[in-house]
């Protein structure tokens, strides 16, 4: 048979591009830069959202949803931020076949239009904290785009909170950081991050402080799988988010926002897939056992399979199309990452068995019908922690601890670097960003993320990123 897959040795991006395409995850747009998001990696990302919409509102925010348009004075407002988006803004300058008396522009990001309502909402110490979050789509004009990865228009969450203090503030900001998503990639995705601090040059435009978390993908490189951010008192004044304290006071609040996106699907395709397709964790896995009927004959034993794992909590399908070759089917469930498929053939049936086929491993079991839930169950469990354990032994070997400047950068052509910060600095990072190096975060000898840069004994990571 021929591949059906370019190898990632050969070509990585290419390999990534013929994954997308021939596990029919998304096509791309009509429009330069957006992508059609298809049923199969559509079915992925609802889990995600799920399970990241559940932690979130467990960390206590409420979501919401604000406008698509808004105005460009708005952004204005907010200098530094403005400057950050300017080259990705998506301006609409006619509506209703009339030129628009203020230019709007397509949502980057929401801080400026939700810090307006805030303002409007906020009144005393009673109304704080505000927690929210919504899911939306934004606009980003991507000159080189990657499906998943940077496309003009893509899904996320962003959310956005009010505080009191800049101490409350400064918990929520790391608490969604740990509790939601560190947690996401770890436990569902089964993606292991480094968690740290982004350097002033990297932070995001209009913050304080951003936080970072970082994954390593099959081709050594860094993928930013989501950010954190300290605002200050930065877009509180620029909307006049006040509140009166108990005492009497007029106080201005401290604020934050926090995003995940699609680009999490990206980096779930780019970690664990491998040269035959996506592996997909069997918790997020949208279908996490499929039940395939090799011959006609069999189909009231695999029906009943499905109907015991149904009931034992599993997502099973049955696939029962025996006018289309087996062999197509097979290489179609390995494409889409299916955790683990069941045969169930004539043979199979005869001897009492059915042959249990695991997607992380590519191992094929003759089990006995009778312990095939058992075994089945058991399998998915062992493959999640497998996926996750893999991806982080790859990233160790793939780490390389140096001490100077040039040592990083060279690592980092092939993978990432960990260098003392003092080693780098300022200076060291701009020469590191000429040679499409850059520092992807910093972290304390603890692994937390330190409150600024200038602490001592910081450690950085170094990658080429994505």
């Amino acid at each position: 048979m021929a591949r059906v897959l370019t190898p990632r040795a050969e070509d990585f991006p290419r390999w990534y591009q013929d994954l997308i395409a021939k596990a029919e995850l998304a096509d791309n747009g009509p429009v330069r830069g957006t992508m059609v998001i298809r049923p199969t990696a559509y079915a992925i990302w609802e889990r995600m959202q799920a399970d990241m919409d559940a932690r979130i509102k467990a960390c206590g925010a409420e979501n919401a949803y604000f406008p698509l348009f808004i105005p460009e004075s708005y952004l204005k407002r907010e200098a530094e931020h403005v400057e950050g988006f300017s080259p990705e803004l998506a301006v609409v300058t006619h509506g209703g076949g009339k030129q628009l008396a203020e230019p709007v522009v397509v949502r980057p990001t929401s801080e400026t239009v939700i810090g307006e309502f805030m303002a409007k909402w906020i009144d005393s110490y009673r109304d704080l904290p505000l927690l929210l979050n919504q899911w939306a789509n934004v606009v980003r004009w991507e000159m080189r785009p990657r499906v998943f990865l940077r496309t003009s228009e893509f899904l996320w969450q962003e959310g956005h909170t009010a505080h009191a203090t800049f101490e409350d503030a400064k918990a929520y900001t790391l608490k969604i950081h740990h509790e939601a998503y560190e947690r996401h990639m770890r436990d569902l995705l089964a993606i292991p991050v480094v968690v740290g601090r982004k350097t002033d040059r990297e932070r995001f435009a209009g913050a304080t402080s951003t936080y970072t978390l970082e994954a390593m993908t099959g081709d050594g490189k860094a993928l930013q799988m989501g950010t954190s951010h300290e605002l200050g008192q930065n877009f509180a004044r620029a909307f006049d988010i006040y509140y009166s304290a108990q005492d009497g006071s007029r106080e201005l609040a401290w604020t934050t926002s926090w995003g995940t996106s699609t680009r999490m699907l990206g980096g779930l395709i780019m970690c664990h897939g491998d040269d035959n397709g996506l592996r997909l964790p069997p918790l997020l896995a949208p279908t996490q056992v499929l039940v395939t009927v090799v011959k006609d004959g069999v189909q009231t034993q695999a029906r009943a399979l499905v109907d015991d794992l149904a009931a034992a909590g599993v997502r099973v399908k049955l696939d029962e199309r025996v006018d289309v070759p087996f062999g197509r089917r097979a290489v179609d469930a390995e494409l889409k990452g299916v955790p683990v498929r069941v045969e169930v053939g004539p043979r199979d049936i005869a001897a009492g068995n059915v042959t249990l086929v695991r997607r992380i491993d590519g191992s094929k079991t003759p089990v006995p019908l009778g312990e095939a839930v058992g075994a089945m169950t058991a399998a998915l469990e062992a493959d999640q922690k497998a996926l996750y354990d893999e991806a982080l032994a790859r990233r160790e070997a793939g780490t390389v601890d140096v001490k100077t400047l040039d040592e990083a950068i060279e690592a980092a052509i092939r993978g990432w670097a960990r260098v003392p910060w003092a080693a780098v600095g300022v200076e060291g990072e701009a020469k590191a960003n000429e040679k499409a190096v850059s520092v992807r975060c910093l972290y304390r000898p603890d692994g937390s993320a330190p409150a600024s840069q200038d602490e001592p004994e910081l450690t950085a990571i170094l990658a080429r990123s994505y």
